[in-house]
């Protein structure tokens, strides 16, 4: 598993390299010492594993999950038990308390080995569909995690358990269990990201995942009102109605 290393303190990235040499399923693939510094980097370098800082001089690890499309996994480290709990409440895969202890480091390893696992056939999957068409850009499905902030509030959300994106001025509203955060994004770029097999356009103010679309019926003017199993019922226009027909197979 490729990791990056995310911290501002050089002392605190060099300790964590020394231990993390004990456990060779990861391989540390680079370093950053800032939010824009990872961002650039995990364009570059595609790790499958974040240490992430949360405090940081500029943008803090939070603001740099929030500027990503797909998260990769993260395990957060910090000094600050005031952060550690919030990223816990976050449901990082773990937090680690600086200076990072070899114990709790091989208890994140351990819960690292066992997501691996749950995840290896998709990732199999994830690397046919690359090798079949290098050149196409990776649409967002529904097994990737984004990252949604509202106010002091954070999620790692799987896009398969989005029901709903709602267009709400300049920030959309995301439908997942019992939550409806807002994040500033449009949703023509969202949809740019998504991928359309799963999540369909049905109007200029929503987007559905069909996966939890739950009936079906005639609405006016041609077009058609769709009930989503979390209850919220959502126009889809005219315009679109024949091709979310096509999708579902009616």
């Amino acid at each position: 598993m490729k990791a990056l290393i995310v911290d501002d303190e050089r002392l605190a990235r060099k300790e964590l390299m020394s231990l993390l040499a004990e456990h060779h399923e990861v391989e540390v693939v680079g370093e950053a010492v800032n939010a824009e510094d990872a961002y650039e980097k995990i364009k570059e370098l595609q790790p499958d594993l974040l240490f992430l800082d949360i405090q940081m001089p500029g943008k803090t690890g939070f603001d740099l999950l929030e500027m990503l499309d797909k998260v990769p996994t993260v395990i957060f480290t910090t000094a600050y038990d005031e952060y550690a709990l919030k990223a816990f409440e976050v449901s990082a895969l773990d937090y680690l308390l600086k200076p990072v202890q070899p114990e709790r480091l091989q208890e994140s390893i351990k819960k690292l080995g066992a997501l691996s696992e749950n995840g290896s056939d998709k990732e199999d999957e994830d690397e046919d569909d690359a090798s079949s068409a290098p050149a196409r850009q990776h649409k967002l499905g529904p097994d990737d995690q984004v990252f949604v902030k509202d106010g002091d509030r954070c999620w790692f959300v799987r896009l398969s358990k989005v029901r709903l994106f709602e267009s709400d001025g300049n920030y959309i509203k995301v439908y997942f269990d019992h939550h409806k955060p807002m994040i500033h994004k449009s949703l023509n770029a969202l949809d740019e990201r998504l991928d359309d097999k799963v999540f369909f356009r049905a109007n200029r103010k929503h987007m559905i995942n069909l996966n939890w679309v739950e009936n079906i019926e005639p609405w006016f003017n041609g077009g058609l009102m769709v009930t989503l199993q979390g209850g919220e019922k959502v126009e889809v226009s005219r315009r679109q109605a024949t091709r979310f027909k096509e999708m579902m197979s009616l």
